[in-house]
């Protein structure tokens, strides 16, 4: 089965029954745990963990209560035929892309432990804090947002910053950094010696 693209969500199809599923930072806060944990107790076809994943993931609820009401009724030897592959898919396309600019790995402020895995939770609120605060989404829209969408378009966001932010002719080998938070101690600071208060 081809790996869908990160944006996108899947449509599980069962005896009639559809439904659609996102990946969005909604959906990966309301699973708890990694979507990594969830892939043997979906390979075991535990109906627990499937019914969690359908219900908080689903973009029509109705469409998720009839296709619920379709596993009910359905042999499990089928229902494992139609949704533990495509499950699999979309598991993975929770996990944002690997394939980000360096920069990203230098965020200011951006708290991310380097080189030590984080516990699923913190990876959401990673994500939220980038989606919201340095990209300025509203919340809805970062909950709405896949973490690929979150991730690619942050490292959009440091590549701007590091093709527009003047770099000393100077000094060839240090990389241009984002600029810091606003400070407002440092603004009257600045405008008190005379200088820009935003410098």
């Amino acid at each position: 089965m081809p790996m869908l693209p990160a944006y996108d969500g899947i449509t599980l199809a069962l005896g009639g029954s559809t439904v659609r599923l996102r990946p969005s930072l909604r959906a990966a806060s309301r699973l708890g745990v990694s979507p990594e944990e969830m892939r043997l107790p979906v390979l075991n076809l535990h109906l627990g963990t499937i019914r969690e994943i359908i219900t908080m993931a689903a973009t029509d609820r109705q469409e998720a209560t009839a296709f619920l009401d379709q596993i009910d009724v359905t042999p499990l030897q089928i229902v494992a035929d139609a949704i533990i592959a495509p499950l699999f898919v979309f598991l993975a396309s929770f996990a944002p892309a690997e394939d980000r600019p360096s920069t990203a790995d230098k965020a200011p402020s951006d708290n991310a432990p380097s080189g030590s895995p984080m516990a699923w939770p913190d990876v959401v609120k990673l994500l939220y804090r980038r989606a919201t605060g340095w990209l300025h989404w509203t919340p809805e829209v970062a909950w709405n947002a896949t973490p690929a969408e979150i991730n690619d378009a942050f490292a959009g966001w440091l590549e701007h910053i590091e093709a527009t932010t003047p770099r000393d002719p100077n000094d060839h080998d240090q990389p241009r950094r984002a600029p810091t938070k606003h400070d407002p101690e440092q603004a009257a600071r600045n405008a008190a010696a005379g200088l820009d208060p935003e410098f």
